[in-house]
């Protein structure tokens, strides 16, 4: 059922099906909801789920000039209290799991575990930053330019070509955004703290999702952070880049559902 919230006086959109322990479903940069089409219908024949336009993402209107990850992080609780949700397992790719981390740091009674799907938990380098910097001007010169390039790099570039219709489909989605939306995530992005120090101090459980050929989060530097938490998992996937659920569609969600039957044990 697609529905929203009145955050700040903003439209925050989201879907919910389902009866039972929570999944909430968190898409990345410049995505929308629209990603987890897949996995929403069948984790909803076991779970209650949750996924969400992030704002100035999808449906989901900008509300400020910046929307850092603890910001939006404030914005899937107030989801989870207008549903009456204690606790939910989080799924977050990408930049979602930026703020997947920002939740389970200021809400941590709320979270059962994480999913840091194509995701990883250090803050930008300086010179990450930079480019940010850099990404923010090409989108206020060349918004269209800039998804269309943004969105094919995210792919194995062995096996681009297999995916048209995914690049085709997340181009068209993420040009509905405003420069405005695109900005304000890039700029929450470049200000983060990360999420290392809540992987060392929390207790919850921890899958990190990984593809080998990853231009965006190198594996190694993932692999390595998989090691802090008490309890973690974690799913390597060859002949994947950035985007799992596209790329290795029945390996990922099988890895979520297995992983969300464990921190609910189910």
């Amino acid at each position: 059922m697609e529905t929203s919230i009145q955050y700040q006086g903003k439209r925050i959109s989201y879907d919910i099906c389902g009866e039972g322990n929570a999944i909430i479903l968190l898409h990345g940069f410049i995505e929308s909801r629209k990603i987890w089409k897949e996995f929403v219908p069948e984790l909803s024949k076991e779970f209650k789920v949750l996924a969400i336009d992030l704002p100035g993402h999808g449906e989901s209107e900008v509300v400020a000039d910046v929307h850092s990850m603890s910001f939006m992080a404030e914005v899937v609780n107030a989801i989870m209290e207008d549903e009456g949700i204690a606790n939910a397992l989080i799924v977050g790719h990408s930049m979602g799991g930026y703020v997947s981390l920002a939740f389970g740091e200021e809400f941590p009674s709320k979270v059962a575990g994480i999913v840091l799907f194509h995701s990883q938990a250090s803050p930008d380098s300086e010179e990450t930053k930079e480019n940010r910097r850099r990404t923010i001007r090409i989108v206020e010169q060349n918004r269209a330019g800039f998804i269309k390039q943004f969105i094919s790099d995210l792919f194995d570039p062995k096996h681009v070509d297999d995916y048209k219709d995914a690049i085709r489909f997340l181009i068209e989605e993420a040009s509905l955004m405003s420069p405005a939306g695109i900005i304000a995530a890039i700029s929450g992005m470049k200000d983060r703290k990360g999420g290392l120090d809540y992987l060392k101090a929390a207790s919850i459980p921890f899958l990190f999702i990984l593809g080998k050929q990853d231009s965006r989060i190198p594996c190694k530097m993932v692999f390595e952070q998989a090691s802090i938490p008490s309890h973690s998992e974690v799913l390597i996937l060859d002949n994947v880049g950035h985007m799992g659920y596209f790329e290795a569609p029945e390996a990922t969600f099988q890895a979520v559902r297995h992983f969300a039957m464990k921190c609910f044990g189910l």
